[in-house]
């Protein structure tokens, strides 16, 4: 037993960092009345964590590298214990997005450090066996966050969806003093300032150009100047990795069409598989009038399939050929999104996202314990920071453009299903419900055109992501495939790397 307590060191900080990107969801109407704010304003609660986490995780895995990933994970999750305490106590919603970002600073050093310690703790069907499991913890967190956020906001408040981080956080840094090895790196280099700068930069302008969109729509000014801005220092970081002996992400990777099929699985598989949920969330409340204890229900199918693949099956998935593994569970998310739009109709209610969202949890089951090790296999083991970084910074800006791009493709949607039933400014109709805002709209619009609005919307919602999780699987079948030589045949999957 003693020999799985790594893994649970490092299974604690993922369920943390994971779990706290969906639990503030359901606590929100809960926070606008505490703190007497706009649910506008609010919704940075939400945002400033996942733009912080986009932004530093690559710089936070290279710096692992450099100082050990050890020391970087301890920090990471000092710093975590110490923001969601001000988080809990926060008397205004100012202190509380600060406090916020920095959760998302600590959450980034802990994320990056992940796959790295996980390799350097197990080998041979053992680190099969942990992949599988710190798979199923993270394919289940973003899942059971509605759940445990409605738990403790209705048992207790709002503020216990944050003063919970702190026991976990203490017997997590005590795990990894204790029960983690202490990885001094073999070797020396220098921090890559620039190149560290320069993509946190261009990712927290991308991160919050994504907000934005979903607020003030894509044709907004606040919108095109932060993109902008982002592709500019996309170019300058280029520039700069290109210069630098000390390169905090190696470009020559992106020639490699396994590793770009990596990212691409980890991006797309976030957009796929949880970022309608945001919406679903929107409508089960506001419009279904579900409390968020009960809406959170609704995710289990997906959590509890989700780890029982990962956590039954892990260590057979990390034997098989990553490309199968990953494109299979991929189409399996996407189908997952499609069944769920085909139930989602008419007067349809909770019961109707049961099939797909048990879809949905199969296929990330699948995928999570084995897109880790695929990333850090293609890498040497003293740059599994770096993989991990770029891997999970994937997967964060594929969970802000999915709930931007999904937010606009939701409003569409809800303004013809308004506009279909001569509904006057079916605009701020739509806008209004898709912020959680149904309960406030005029009298003058009918119950049945929200609820018709609202359906249609999610619906959309699931129809996008379904698609983009069967696009993202055959892009991973395509690009991943091993390189077949005529002699030799397929070339063999590589194992992850160890020291």
């Amino acid at each position: 037993m003693r020999k799985w307590l790594p893994l649970l060191t490092v299974c604690l900080g993922t369920f943390m960092l994971l779990i706290d990107v969906t639990i503030v969801n359901v606590a929100l109407p809960d926070m606008v009345t505490d703190l007497g704010t706009s649910f506008a304003a609010l919704q940075w609660v939400v945002n400033i964590y996942a733009l912080a986490l986009a932004a530093l995780v690559l710089g936070a895995g290279a710096l692992a590298d450099l100082a050990g990933h050890r020391r970087v994970a301890v920090a990471g999750l000092t710093v975590f214990a110490v923001s969601s305490l001000c988080c809990g106590l926060a008397p205004t919603t100012g202190v509380l997005i600060a406090a916020r970002a920095a959760q998302g600073v600590g959450a980034a050093a802990m994320f990056a450090t992940t796959f790295a310690l996980i390799n350097r703790s197990y080998t041979g069907p053992d680190r099969g066996t942990a992949y599988g499991i710190w798979g199923a913890v993270a394919g289940a967190s973003a899942a059971v966050g509605p759940l445990l956020g409605g738990l403790l906001t209705g048992g207790a408040s709002w503020r216990w969806i944050f003063l919970v981080n702190l026991p976990v956080s203490v017997a997590a840094v005590a795990l990894c003093l204790t029960r983690l090895p202490d990885d001094r790196p073999s070797t020396r280099g220098r921090v890559d300032v620039g190149g560290t700068v320069a993509f946190t930069a261009a990712a927290a302008c991308a991160t919050y150009a994504l907000v934005r969109a979903n607020e003030d729509g894509w044709s907004s000014s606040a919108v095109a100047w932060p993109l902008g801005a982002a592709v500019a220092l996309t170019a300058v970081f280029v520039l700069v990795e290109r210069r630098t002996p000390h390169a905090m992400f190696d470009l020559a990777l992106l020639r490699e069409r396994a590793f770009t099929g990596v990212l691409l699985a980890g991006f797309l598989m976030t957009v796929a598989a949880f970022a309608a949920f945001t919406y679903t969330s929107v409508w089960l409340q506001s419009v279904r009038g579900l409390s968020p204890l009960e809406t959170g229900f609704t995710g289990l199918p997906m959590s509890v399939t989700s780890f029982g693949v990962s956590a039954l099956l892990g260590r057979r998935l990390h034997a098989g050929r990553p490309d199968r593994v990953i494109g299979a569970g991929l189409l399996l998310v996407g189908a997952g999104g499609l069944v769920t739009a085909l139930f989602l109709r008419g007067d349809a209610g909770w019961t109707a996202l049961i099939p797909g969202f048990a879809l949905v949890g199969v296929g990330v089951g699948m995928v999570t314990p084995v897109l880790g090790a695929a990333a850090t296999a293609l890498v040497p083991a003293e740059r599994g920071g770096m993989a991990a970084g770029a891997v999970n910074t994937a997967r964060q800006l594929g969970f802000a453009f999915g709930i931007a791009a999904l937010g606009s493709v939701f409003a569409a949607r809800a303004r013809a299903a308004f506009e279909g039933r001569g509904v006057p400014d079916a605009d701020a109709a739509a806008h209004a419900v898709a912020g959680g805002q149904a309960p406030g709209l005029p009298t003058a619009v009918p119950s049945g055109a929200v609820h018709a609005a609202a359906v249609s919307g999610v619906q959309a919602t699931y129809v996008v992501s379904g698609a983009a999780g069967v696009l993202a699987g055959l892009l991973v079948l395509a690009l991943m495939r091993p390189h077949r030589s005529p002699a030799t045949g397929p070339a063999p999957v590589p194992e992850p790397a160890t020291r």
